[in-house]
């Protein structure tokens, strides 16, 4: 593809009427001024219908519409209609695309043009990362790149909404972030944006292999739409010999790049004062790490892997989790892209899942179905836990004997009650704007109530909910009592239009302060501290006058202490005098002294990477038909920061140890993570063959563990050199660190048979 901007005047007025006809078919955020078009309820065949709100493509200024969430999958709205498989040409209708403009950005490959890409079908994907509907489509494109590896190339175009977004660098963090494994190109400018003349984000435009704009579509979809176009076109560009399925494209991915971190873009953090513990959600290793306030490892809930399962802590799998709220000895978490709801037993260590079915809801309202059906309003919109579909929940927090959920997908505060009984919308109207109102309205997507813009972040002053409204930019505030409003403490409420693009970083009254992009909230004292993600901030709201101050941080992306730095900040938690912060790109945890208001950085002693590669080159044997020796367990106390295991090996009578035998030992563990510092593992070699010798291990905070010593050992007859044996045992033993504990030392014994 040579993408220069020749013939832009004939593209574009082609490309623009193609997305037009399409445009209300999907599920994004729409970049024009005008005020989204709502369907109102319908009589139809004397049923009410409700149709979720439709984006308008009236006026295509560069502002973004208060509404642009639809109902996913709604309409089949491909730019044609394509011909019957297997005639003629397989589309009606085709352009030329022009080439890609020189000299910009890419990621996860060298820079590409139009010639590069000739024989690939190429799906560009407009998007930018703050985007909750771009984030919906990402597991799609990676199923589609799964399907077709040989025939399609995705291809991210990243045009920007917030300023820092147009950053190369923070969009390769969102990249490694989300796991991309396509070309991205930076479209900061919005130059092929505008050349395409796309309107919303995202928008999927199809390129065939003879570069000709075919097929395209705006908002969410799923992997069968575009499936289905592909499977449809492939036959006749094979036999035309105009297709290149002999290899996938290559790519230069940075995934690869990457140093390993105990923490990968850590998303929330929860802070427990009453037991002195931390909840942090380490979302891109899939897990929660629980620390105490100075950093001490204490457990790990989850095993590093991608899934869904339930089970003990070690076997519990996650989907990228992000906000967590306690309750007793009971953790619930937002599995953000599980799209439910998750529960630990911080007792019993086990982990079980109590709402959402593990799929993405499809609309904002449980019982919408019934309704369109019957046309009876029920007496509130909620659904069983376990039956009712959710979307993309990402902050918790609970009161009086209730879960709220700030659920980003559907722009709303969802509410369930911890007897799990049911699960719906508390506040917002499903509508993407900044809207102060009341609570919810009777009838799904009903104007002059409240809207949110992904909501991201939960606090409370036991009277009001402080959410992080995200896309607007804005803190809200949502009354517990009914009978009150929504309200909006700081942000875009007054405005006429263009309410989700009104940011920037000004601090000052409520008239004139501007936040950029805030995820986080807390509440103390009267005061909510934000983290003012894009600005890389922490700054300070009141919550009465909306007063808003810089905290720390200059602004610029860093992570110095002194002087203080942040990389989009996110999760945000008060005790004891203290701040921490979720510092995601940084991939750490950082500390405010609200006194001294130093800032300092966290360490998790201890803590590694699910499935880190053992501090070795050697490749450890497989001890296949070692004998197991199952120690008792063993509760012991760091002595200096370490534990002593003393390994005894039991001669026979008449034997006695080789020592022309070189003799070492492996330790390792089947668990991800615990207080003993997995550093300290891999092969271990003795200075001399002997028969008793300890192993030290460097321990960090309090909690179980399980470690595994295995060796390879040598032995011989007193009485006749020339008869040796050689023998193997795996020790397995059961930890448990405590500060209360009377031993530092454990002896495992092991006798060998004759």
């Amino acid at each position: 593809m040579s993408l220069a901007f020749v013939g832009r005047g004939s593209f574009l007025t082609l490309a623009m009427v193609m997305i037009a006809a399409v445009i209300i078919g999907g599920s994004g955020c729409i970049n024009e001024s005008t005020q989204p078009k709502f369907k109102p309820v319908a009589e139809v065949n004397n049923t009410a219908a409700v149709t979720e709100p439709a984006m308008s493509d009236s006026n295509p200024a560069n502002e973004e519409t208060p509404a642009a969430t639809e109902k996913p999958g709604d309409k089949e709205v491909a730019v044609q209609a394509p011909a019957e498989a297997g005639k003629d040409h397989p589309f009606r209708r085709k352009l030329e695309a022009p080439d890609f403009p020189r000299g910009m950005e890419w990621i996860n490959t060298r820079p590409l043009a139009k010639k590069d890409l000739k024989g690939k079908f190429v799906l560009l994907d407009f998007w930018t990362y703050c985007c909750i509907n771009c984030m919906h489509i990402l597991p799609e494109l990676k199923k589609l790149e799964k399907q077709f590896p040989n025939e399609l190339v995705v291809i991210g175009v990243h045009s920007a909404k917030f300023d820092t977004e147009k950053d190369k660098d923070n969009i390769l963090a969102a990249v490694l972030r989300y796991e991309i494994q396509h070309p991205v190109v930076n479209d900061h400018e919005h130059a092929i944006w505008d050349t395409f003349g796309i309107n919303s984000w995202p928008t999927a435009l199809l390129i065939d292999p003879e570069g000709n704009a075919v097929w395209g579509r705006s908002g969410e979809f799923k992997v069968d739409d575009v499936a289905e176009v592909l499977k449809m076109a492939i036959p006749y560009y094979k036999e035309h010999k105009l297709l290149d399925d002999a290899k996938p494209f290559p790519l230069d991915l940075e995934a690869g790049k990457q140093a390993e971190t105990p923490l990968r873009f850590p998303g929330k953090i929860l802070a427990d004062e009453k037991n002195g513990r931390l909840f942090i959600s380490d979302s891109n290793h899939n897990r929660i790490v629980i620390t105490d306030l100075d950093g001490k490892l204490l457990d790990v809930i989850g095993s590093g892997a991608i899934g869904a399962k339930d089970g003990s802590f070690a076997q519990a799998q996650f989907d990228h989790p992000q906000g967590c709220a306690l309750q007793g000895n009971t953790l619930y978490i937002a599995d953000t892209e599980n799209h439910t709801l998750r529960k630990a037993d911080l007792q019993e260590k086990t982990v079980v899942t109590i709402a959402g079915i593990g799929q993405q809801a499809k609309h904002a309202w449980p019982g919408l179905e019934e309704f369109r059906l019957t046309g009876a309003l029920p007496e509130r919109w909620a659904g069983p836990t376990k039956t009712t579909a959710l979307n993309s929940p990402w902050d918790l927090w609970i009161h009086d004997k209730k879960l709220f959920i700030a659920m980003a997908g559907p722009h709303q505060i969802w509410v369930m009650p911890l007897d799990e009984s049911e699960i719906g919308p508390y506040a917002g109207n499903g509508r993407e704007d900044i809207v102060d109102g009341k609570l919810i309205p009777p009838t799904p997507y009903e104007g002059g109530f409240s809207s949110f813009a992904q909501p991201s972040g939960l606090t409370s002053d036991g009277k009001w909910l402080y959410v992080a409204d995200s896309e607007g930019s804005s803190i809200r505030a949502v009354p517990f009592d009914r009978k009150q409003e929504v309200r909006t403490v700081v942000g875009s409420e007054n405005l006429p239009g263009g309410r989700l693009f009104a940011f920037g970083d000004i601090d000052g009254p409520k008239e004139t302060a501007k936040l950029q992009h805030a995820l986080g909230v807390t509440y103390l004292d009267g005061k909510i501290y934000v983290t003012d993600t894009y600005n890389n901030k922490v700054k300070v709201v009141d919550a009465k006058t909306g007063e808003t101050t810089t905290l720390a941080g200059t602004g610029k992306p860093g992570k110095t202490d002194e002087p203080a730095m942040f990389d989009e900040p996110a999760g945000i938690a008060s005790v004891k005098g203290k701040l921490y912060i979720a510092d995601t790109n940084n991939h750490l945890i950082r500390t405010i002294d609200l006194d001294s208001k130093k800032v300092g950085t966290l360490t998790i002693s201890g803590l590694t990477p699910p499935g880190a590669t053992k501090v070795t080159v050697d490749k450890k044997p497989s001890f296949k038909g070692a004998l197991a020796e199952a120690a008792p367990a063993a509760t012991l106390k760091a002595d200096n920061g370490e534990i002593k295991v003393k390994v005894d090996l039991k001669y026979p009578v008449g034997w006695k140890i080789n020592k022309l035998a070189p003799m070492s030992y492996w330790v390792d563990s089947a668990k991800p993570a615990g207080p003993v510092n997995r550093a300290a593992f891999g092969k271990k070699k003795l200075a001399d063959p002997v028969a008793t010798f300890d192993v030290i291990l460097p321990v960090a905070g309090a909690g179980e563990d399980e470690i595994s010593v295995s060796l390879n050992y040598y032995y011989c007859q007193d009485a006749d050199e020339g008869v040796c044996k050689i023998g193997s045992v795996v020790f397995t033993l059961p930890l448990k660190i405590a500060d209360d504990a009377k031993e530092s030392t454990v002896t495992i014994s092991h006798a060998i048979p004759e």
